[in-house]
């Protein structure tokens, strides 16, 4: 089943069928697989658009995420994701996904990206573009200020560690320990914006999420804690 291309017409208030037996089956997953502790949940928003900024260190960000996320979401993804083995199709089958080209302007995406904020849905963006392969986070690009001005939306940021460890932990027949943390919502005041701010904006993203990591997973932001004495 092909995914819908009108976002204006869709109810985010409420699942379909199909994306609600995959939210509850990997939901059972992660309590037989994993102990999940899940964090800062009354600083989702209950109604109203906003984008969701992610980190990424494993294939299993998303579905874990999402699972314990109560609101419908449009995921942003790279087109290669499309054919990809298992994740393409679950996206396609179970989920909503806006596939983007990389490398070059995508406005077609662009375009149905604000579709969903404007319809008062949540839009979710890795900020870092693409899977760390070391663990931490990446420099951070201006794709998640930019929709969330364009939409008029605010952001809210997201952590999720202990899932890059859930092979080692399986084949010791361990649960693995998972943290999902949902930071406050940062809201941008309206205007337009030069390059140099969206650049300056976006850091402010990525250091709200560094904090939010415990100091191992902070990547290229991990120094600036100890220039700035934190």
């Amino acid at each position: 089943m092909p995914n819908p291309t009108d976002y204006t017409q869709i109810d985010y208030s409420q699942w379909t069928r199909r994306q609600a037996v995959f939210r509850n089956f990997v939901l059972l997953l992660s309590r037989l697989l994993a102990r999940v502790q899940v964090e800062g949940e009354e600083n989702i928003p209950a109604t109203g658009p906003f984008v969701l900024a992610p980190n990424h260190i494993h294939l299993f960000d998303l579905p874990v995420i999402f699972a314990y996320l109560p609101r419908r979401t449009v995921v942003f993804a790279a087109d290669k994701w499309q054919n990809f083995p298992i994740l393409g199709w679950l996206l396609s089958f179970f989920g909503d996904a806006i596939y983007v080209h990389r490398g070059e302007p995508d406005r077609r995406a662009l375009g149905l990206a604000l579709d969903v904020l404007k319809a008062g849905g949540v839009l979710g963006l890795a900020p870092e573009g693409t899977r760390s392969r070391t663990g931490g986070l990446q420099k951070g690009r201006t794709g998640v200020v930019y929709l969330a001005l364009r939409g008029n939306a605010p952001i809210l940021p997201v952590v999720a560690f202990g899932q890059e460890k859930a092979f080692a932990c399986w084949l010791r027949l361990r649960r693995v320990p998972i943290t999902v943390r949902f930071g406050e919502v940062i809201h941008l005041p309206p205007g337009r914006y030069r390059a140099a701010d969206l650049d300056a904006r976006t850091d402010v993203l990525m250091m709200t999420m560094a904090r939010m990591l415990p100091p191992q997973y902070r990547g290229v932001y991990a120094e600036r804690f100890v220039e700035e004495g934190e």
